[in-house]
């Protein structure tokens, strides 16, 4: 038997509405938002549920929002088939929902803190200082020699490793225009800016990191029920010790997701399951390891089809 792995997706997978049909359908669902709204002391569900879309795309909402919807989905999930997963994983903000999945983290606590995460990645670089960029097609030897070049004293650096032949770059919004057109020059012709608001996992994150370290500070980290494998090493962490100094890590370094998924493949995992908002990380699953299997789990039906 092969084993099994849970992903949990990150920014960029929300949507308005996400979230709604579970919580119609499973009460466990209903409880999992309230505590998120208890948590916050707002109405987060209701965003989840009905937008607006542009709240929804603040950082700072989005994080805690994405977070709440996956929890929710694994909780009625593991309710409804007894599912159990090998490895936890998720993509930036998702290995939060993987850390709640691991029991290593309480799900209240990882809704605030990946609230303040938002906020403080958010205010570590003013809106339009920094952007990100999607790179297709290219190497990833050939990219650090164009970000070199592109960087003239600023910040741009690979930010995501999502699959082969998809990189995405992070860092001064000139130098990340500047990549693109290099890259361009060079005959990558798909490259192309990302609607987010802030560079994230590059060295403009470090601050949002060192305020992050002071909330992971204060709150409780339990021993781990299925290893974690992390965004900053691509390893199998079940050492509770190593959590908060990862997670600072994590802000402002690179995220190996596809190295991720092959240390998965490698430790026996032919059993992947996107459970949250989206379908993006079985897409990148699918380019990495054409083998493996994937479902995802966002609503009643992706239960239904597990179960």
């Amino acid at each position: 038997m092969g084993k099994k792995a849970f992903i949990f997706p990150g920014q960029g997978s929300q949507f308005s509405g996400m979230g709604k049909d579970l919580a119609d359908n499973f009460s466990v669902a209903r409880q999992t938002f309230e505590e998120a709204d208890d948590a916050l002391g707002e109405r987060l569900s209701k965003l989840c549920f009905e937008g607006p879309e542009e709240a929804l795309k603040l950082t700072a909402n989005t994080q805690p929002a994405i977070l709440a919807v996956s929890i929710a989905a694994l909780r009625v999930l593991r309710q409804e088939t007894g599912a159990v997963a090998d490895y936890n994983a998720g993509h930036s903000l998702g290995e939060y929902s993987a850390l709640v999945a691991a029991g290593t983290l309480g799900f209240a606590d990882a809704v605030r803190t990946v609230r303040a995460r938002g906020t403080f990645m958010q205010e570590a670089v003013p809106v339009g200082v920094g952007a990100m960029a999607a790179v297709l097609g290219v190497e990833t030897d050939v990219l650090a020699d164009i970000c070199a070049e592109a960087a003239q004293g600023q910040v741009v650096s690979p930010a995501n490793f999502n699959s082969p032949g998809q990189i995405v770059i992070a860092g001064h919004s000139e130098a990340v225009n500047r990549a693109i057109e290099i890259a361009k020059g060079r005959g990558f012709r798909k490259a192309m800016l990302l609607p987010v608001s802030a560079p994230f996992h590059s060295t403009l994150m470090i601050p949002a990191g060192e305020r992050l370290a002071d909330v992971l500070a204060h709150i409780d980290v339990a021993e781990f029920s299925a290893p974690v494998v992390t965004n900053v090493e691509a390893k199998a962490n079940s050492d509770a010790t190593r959590v908060r100094e990862l997670l600072v890590r994590q802000v402002s370094a690179p995220v190996l997701w596809d190295a991720s998924v092959r240390e998965m493949v490698n430790l026996g995992v032919s059993d992947f399951v996107e459970i949250g908002p989206g379908k993006v990380l079985s897409g990148l699953v699918k380019r990495i390891a054409k083998d493996v299997a994937t479902n995802s789990v966002e609503d009643t039906a992706g239960v239904r089809a597990l179960a």
